[in-house]
């Protein structure tokens, strides 16, 4: 193996696991945070006690995936100091102030209000719990905001100069942070995390559904999931689309190869349903494509010119075939998001949401959906980045440690046995917390309230009788 691999191909492919499984908790609890604000607001607005227990019900599970993305997360900046030194060296006056911005302002405050959030309910009193919700929703995004900066600067850095030994500094901070393509990949990833909660959400709520239909906080649970499946999974196709259009604009090289073009130039391209993208042979065989329509989106014009990778030198050009599919798995997940959404809305138009087994199994099935699209837009996002690690810049080549196979490959192989024992028991964790019945954890919580001679929200009470539909 050692043998016909260069430590680069190891350090990228170590950094790529280590992101991969660490990008799929943030995804979620960037979302499920702001889930839990909304469900403890709608208890204080109604008091209706099925909102605290979903609200207690996930908030277990997301204390476990915030822990785990936080250890996860960790490992990064280790990297940056073993695998990556010169692009440390080099970035680090940039990206070294915004991954503190990061720390001091969003993890400061998740971590600060978290406590508060998990244990102090009867401590703190009502309203300042829900504060303390509502800052750790905040924190989330902020965290988002400025890890999505950093990374988006390397896409579309500006704002920098270049000093006397070589390193890239600030020259105006709000050109470094606001850059480019920062705003809608911003947007793009916060949508993609309310998807991926949505999914986990009602995908949940349709398990405990299929077992025991007029269990009432699955109801919510599921219900709530598909009215932000209904209304954000659009919107995020809306949204995919502007930030193609911006990548066309600043990096046409991924754009092509995403879309399995490789003509220097070519009026009126088609759109390339599928094929087999040959980076020696440098075409897209076995193509199904319709013609003009890749133009028309590309460049709103049926005759739009369109750039193929011919266009750049081989060396300068990302590998077509891992981004052309990626890509595919993305937007292939997202239009069955938007199905999702439609059939529940059909369902809940016919009043038979509660009790259409064939949505609740796709429901489940599609409950880690959010989490494979948003894998297969970080690794479109990352290999058409390259051969660049700061996009026409520094190469990845020339980001490198010098250091040899070997000890790249051992903390690979470290790297894999641990993140899959620890990582693999956490997640395996997770899915028995997310298998408790919901139903049962209700009646625990009305339990105290009926033998203490108290009536519960009246709200609670007719659904019981009167199941909605």
């Amino acid at each position: 193996m050692f043998d016909t691999t260069t430590a680069v191909d190891l350090a990228r492919f170590q950094f790529a696991f280590t992101i991969s499984a660490h990008i799929i908790f943030p995804a979620f609890t960037i979302g499920l945070a702001s889930y839990l604000a909304v469900l403890e607001g709608l208890w204080l607005w109604t008091r209706d006690q099925r909102y605290m227990t979903v609200f207690e019900y996930w908030k277990i599970i997301f204390a476990v995936a915030f822990g785990m993305g936080v250890v996860s997360g960790v490992v990064m900046s280790y990297q940056f100091g073993t695998n990556w030194s010169v692009f440390s060296d080099k970035t680090g006056p940039i990206l070294g102030p915004l991954m503190g911005y990061e720390v001091l302002s969003a993890f400061f405050l998740e971590a600060g209000f978290l406590g508060v959030m998990l244990f102090g309910l009867r401590r703190v009193g009502r309203k300042l719990h829900f504060f303390a919700t509502v800052m750790v929703a905040v924190g989330t995004l902020l965290s988002a905001f400025w890890i999505l900066s950093a990374n988006s600067w390397m896409q579309t850095p500006a704002g920098f100069a270049v000093n006397a030994v070589g390193q890239y500094v600030p020259a105006d901070w709000w050109a470094v942070i606001f850059n480019p393509s920062f705003p809608y990949r911003f947007v793009h990833m916060v949508l993609a995390a309310y998807l991926t909660t949505a999914f986990v959400v009602g995908g949940v709520g349709a398990w405990h559904l299929l077992r025991d239909p007029q269990d009432r906080p699955a109801r919510l649970m599921f219900s709530m999931a598909m009215w932000m499946a209904l209304i954000v999974a659009p919107l995020q196709v809306v949204a995919g689309d502007l930030h193609g259009l911006n990548t066309l604009e600043h990096q046409p090289a991924k754009i092509a190869a995403m879309e399995g073009h490789w003509d220097p130039r070519q009026q009126g391209a088609p759109l390339i349903l599928f094929g087999l993208p040959d980076d020696a042979a440098e075409e897209t065989r076995y193509r199904v494509e319709i013609p003009k329509l890749g133009s028309l989106i590309l460049t709103h014009e049926w005759d739009g010119e369109v750039q193929g990778l011919k266009a750049w030198p081989r060396q300068e050009r990302p590998r077509s075939a891992i981004v052309f599919w990626s890509f595919r798995i993305m937007v292939a997940l997202g239009f069955a998001m938007v199905g999702i959404g439609l059939w529940s809305l059909l369902m809940r138009l016919r009043r038979r949401l509660y009790d259409a087994a064939w949505l609740h199994r796709c429901a489940v099935a599609m409950g880690p959906a959010g989490f494979g699209a948003v894998l297969a837009g970080w690794i479109t996002t990352e290999v058409g980045r390259q051969p660049w690690t700061v996009y026409g810049l520094l190469s990845t080549a020339q980001s490198a440690s010098p250091l040899e196979v070997p000890a790249v490959g051992t903390s690979l192989v470290a790297f894999i046995l641990v993140y899959f024992a620890v990582f693999g028991s956490g997640t395996f964790y997770l899915l028995r917390l997310m298998g408790r019945s919901p139903q049962a954890r209700l009646e625990e919580d009305l339990g105290p309230l009926r033998a203490a001679g108290i009536t519960p929200a009246p709200a609670i009470e007719a659904r019981r009788h009167h199941p909605a539909p």
